[in-house]
């Protein structure tokens, strides 16, 4: 048996909070449609890099928002 990531389809009405701010930022830049249609399997080591990338920038905002508001994340 292959080690790794299952092929599940991907389903957008059952994601996770964190799924769905990546499935945001995959919409963002052009490639929900993919995702939607083939799967997160299906997106380039650079596409996926990217979407990492930009996921990791808009937590350290949220946590910056929070700190500035007096909120404990």
């Amino acid at each position: 048996m292959s080690k790794g990531k299952k092929n599940e389809p991907f389903d957008p009405r059952n994601m996770k909070p964190e799924e769905i701010l990546k499935f945001e930022i995959a919409t963002e830049l052009g490639l929900g449609d993919k995702v939607i249609e083939s799967g997160w399997r299906s997106l380039s080591a650079k596409e996926s890099g990217r979407i990492g990338g930009l996921i990791t920038k808009r937590k350290r905002e949220m946590k910056n928002e929070a700190l500035l508001k007096g909120e404990e994340v």
